[in-house]
């Protein structure tokens, strides 16, 4: 938990912002889970609290990518339960806050998202900006941070996983790319990743189709690169993952190649210390 002033600020925002209604900012899947792999999926719904409404969009754009990564957490639920991974997942749209931006970006709160204006985000305040800041960006991100600092408190390894889904046509160009393997300045499961997928059938490419310089890695960045934990962000392009059926192979892909690419690190290690 937070200390002092932050954590009363937090809980008075979350009073303030979030009713009985809407519920906690953050879920937590398996939280008893004793695989290594901690998933974390920072655009897993498209829900706006109560108090928001709408915030002046059609249905059309509440259900589009600008709200949510579509398809991005029940693949994410699935590789939960293959990996005996624990899950933690932001419950409210990126639209309010991306949980994967840092409260100075302008990213964290869009007033436009590729062709859409954002009405209830326009000529916010520094008051309200604080307000969402403390509900959801702080407890989502504390929660990731409780949950490793317990895991080393208990000698426990932890390989940090972020899930997310992108549109398959971006202001009109397509993506080829299938998977992408993202990671910043620490590659080293991105490359075993990579390696691995080359036998495989989706296509998978690095930091595509977003990278580091897009300000993407940012819960790597703040968790993974400091401890030196194994990490990497994964893309999966949501035409593939939009019914049950391609999630499940989706997230059979995905485990798989997370199983033999940590096991692939883990002899490497082991034999450099031989």
């Amino acid at each position: 938990m937070k200390r002092g002033g932050e954590a009363t600020l937090v809980v008075l925002a979350q009073t303030e912002m979030l009713s009985k209604a809407d519920g906690e900012a953050v879920a937590v899947d398996n939280p008893d889970a004793a695989g290594d792999v901690l998933l974390v999926c920072e655009h897993a719904s498209r829900r706006l609290p109560q108090r928001y409404g709408t915030l002046g969009l059609s249905e059309e754009a509440l259900s589009s990518h600008i709200a949510w990564d579509p398809g991005a957490l029940a693949v994410a639920q699935l590789m939960a339960r293959q990996l005996d991974a624990t899950l933690i997942y932001q419950r409210f749209s990126r639209l309010i806050y991306d949980c994967n931006r840092p409260p100075e970006s302008p990213a964290a709160i869009r007033d436009v998202s590729e062709i859409f204006r954002v009405p209830g985000n326009e000529n916010l305040n520094n008051a309200e900006r604080s307000l969402r800041t403390s509900s959801l960006y702080l407890p989502f991100q504390g929660r990731i941070r409780e949950e490793i600092a317990v895991r080393r408190a208990h000698s426990r390894e932890t390989v940090l996983v972020t899930i997310h889904s992108f549109t398959p046509v971006y202001f009109g160009r397509k993506r080829e790319v299938e998977i992408g393997i993202l990671h910043d300045r620490d590659s080293r499961l991105a490359d075993a990743m990579l390696a691995a997928a080359s036998r495989h059938l989706y296509r998978v490419e690095r930091n595509e189709p977003y990278g580091p310089a897009d300000g993407v890695t940012h819960t790597l960045e703040l968790h993974a690169l400091p401890a030196g934990l194994l990490n990497v962000m994964i893309e999966i392009r949501n035409d593939l993952i939009a019914d049950e059926a391609g999630q499940v192979v989706a997230a059979d892909f995905l485990s798989q190649l997370l199983r033999e690419s940590i096991s692939a690190l883990t002899k490497q290690n082991n034999n450099g210390c031989a």
